[in-house]
């Protein structure tokens, strides 16, 4: 169960991460590209549609339109093509219609004579080629409307600061998880640790004992008289798991055996000397 958990929440995020980086991005070219005649994206200039001039054969309000930059000279009748107004009404504006035919200005400029599908009424300018943007390559119906949203501050709160929000609060869940599934590692190490260093500690008493024992054990073979001393401090150490102290009871004796050697030594010359003496 909690690895599906795990799994689903895996999933949630990475879905809010797509939608906040698509959002961003959305973001970006919606401030970058659209609706900037100076700005274009791999050659291709965004537009947001603002009215239904076009509704009745391509585009509609509320579509996002992509034009192309081309040149004027290839453009030919029933061609759609954005350019920059220079109507009375629009002066200014980037209007995309129809070309209903080519012809010239008053000076003699090559032009196009242009007109909304939806009216059918010719623009009241001609529309010459240093005014001509590009020519209409497709649409994202509604897409506009989106980015309407987008730049408002709901838009902002809802499609970038909200996913956004909710991945950096997801990525700091996780690390407290991570940090305390680390330090809760750590604490196991270290109680393993001791646990073993405990183990060692009393094996290595154990072992002390066992050699008390067995020295103890060897004192008493060599010397019958002092067993009955040094087999029950062994003994406790044994149970205890303690390193009592010991006599060193071979030492003590072996140096008693010396003075006594000597000693007899000493009283034999001194009696044998006299009689040496009184035989000769």
């Amino acid at each position: 169960m909690k690895k599906t958990l795990k799994i689903i929440q895996r999933i949630l995020t990475w879905i809010v991460v797509a939608v906040a980086v698509v959002m961003m991005v959305f973001t970006v070219i919606s401030a970058t590209t659209i609706d900037r005649d100076d700005r274009n994206l791999f050659g291709v200039k965004i537009f947001n549609v603002l009215s239904d001039s076009m509704k009745a054969t391509d585009f509609a309000a509320g579509d996002v339109i992509f034009v192309k930059e081309t040149d004027p000279k290839t453009l030919k009748e029933g061609d759609v093509i954005s350019y920059i107004s220079q109507n009375t009404d629009s002066f200014g504006e980037v209007i995309t219609h129809k070309i209903r035919e080519l012809t010239k200005d008053k000076s003699g400029a090559p032009g196009f004579v242009t007109y909304g599908t939806t009216t059918g009424v010719n623009d009241e300018a001609v529309v010459t080629y240093e005014y001509v943007i590009g020519k209409y390559v497709g649409r994202i119906p509604k897409l506009g409307y989106f980015f309407n949203f987008l730049k408002t501050t709901p838009g902002f709160i809802v499609c970038i600061l909200v996913p956004f929000m909710f991945l950096i609060i997801s990525q700091g869940i996780t690390c407290i998880r991570l940090f305390r599934q680390y330090k809760a590692g750590q604490k196991a190490e270290i109680e393993e640790e001791k646990a073993r260093i405990a183990a060692d500690k009393e094996e290595t008493q154990r072992m002390m004992a066992e050699l008390l024992a067995l020295k103890a054990q060897m004192e008493a073979q060599r010397n019958p008289s002092e067993a009955g001393a040094a087999q029950p401090v062994a003994a406790e150490a044994a149970r205890n798991g303690e390193t009592p102290e010991i006599p060193e009871a071979h030492e003590t004796t072996g140096v008693h055996e010396t003075t006594e050697v000597h000693e007899t030594t000493e009283v034999h010359e001194t009696t044998e000397t006299p009689e040496k003496k009184a035989e000769e």
